[in-house]
């Protein structure tokens, strides 16, 4: 996960699936995936699709919430220093969307603390 956080461009933005308004800032960003890692059961990426420029990337993935199977995928945009500057997620079945919402639901406060002492 720390690797994954390097990545990350200061200005990310984060487009939950269960969440209207998009997360900006790379310590909400990273807290929300390391929460997210306790809540994904048997998480595996199962293809890559890349742009011709490699500026554009989905990363295709499964797993389980709760009793729940889950197909999503992250979609990552890389800034001019290929850093990652916007990152939106999907998920499906709606079922599976549901059980996300509520398990990350619980870890919200959780994942505001991890941000906030990130970001002092």
């Amino acid at each position: 996960m720390d690797a994954a956080e390097a990545l990350l461009a200061p200005d990310v933005v984060f487009t939950s699936p269960v969440v209207f308004k998009p997360y900006a800032g790379k310590a909400i960003t990273a807290a929300i995936p390391r929460a997210a890692s306790g809540v994904f059961k048997n998480f595996r990426y199962v293809r890559e699709i890349n742009d011709a420029k490699g500026r554009d990337h989905a990363l295709v993935f499964t797993a389980r919430v709760g009793d729940r199977e889950i197909d999503g995928c992250d979609f990552i945009h890389v800034d001019d220093n290929g850093l990652i500057d916007e990152l939106t997620v999907t998920v499906r079945p709606l079922s599976a969307t549901q059980a996300l919402a509520a398990a990350m639901g619980e870890q919200f406060e959780r994942i505001a603390e991890a941000a906030r002492t990130r970001s002092l």
